[in-house]
């Protein structure tokens, strides 16, 4: 969480999210639009070194995009727009324990089976070693 969107920001997003895994399956995608935080080559660096493949939409093209509009979208009416946050970084640790303590690890999701996002990816035959 920043003030502005920056390549050093998605960066470190990206390899905090390999480093929570431990063990990547073999085709690891990174979907995003054309910002150039995105397209940026200190990104595509960090995505070759972390061996991860960049995918990003054409523009005017929204379908892609679908889920992670879904994301935000129960992200601020679940979580966001219900708390009132004193500082920033009361923010940031709140948002944090959201998404990975609730979101990730336990809310059921149709669209996987009704199982968590971390239950379906343990159930993957290539991250099962």
């Amino acid at each position: 969480m920043a003030d502005t969107l920056h390549t050093d920001l998605v960066e470190a997003a990206l390899r905090q999210a390999v480093a929570l895994r431990r063990h990547l399956p073999d085709k690891v995608v990174f979907h995003a639009d054309r910002g150039c935080q995105y397209t940026s080559a200190q990104l595509a660096e960090a995505a070759a070194d972390l061996g991860v493949l960049r995918s990003m939409g054409r523009t005017g093209v929204c379908w892609e995009n679908a889920a992670a509009e879904s994301f935000w979208s129960t992200f601020k009416n679940e979580y966001y727009h219900r708390h009132v946050f004193t500082t920033i970084a009361a923010a940031r640790r709140g948002s944090y324990t959201w998404i990975d303590g609730w979101y990730n690890a336990r809310r059921r999701h149709s669209a996987i089976g009704y199982i968590s996002p971390l239950e379906f990816e343990h159930r993957q035959p290539d991250l099962a070693a």
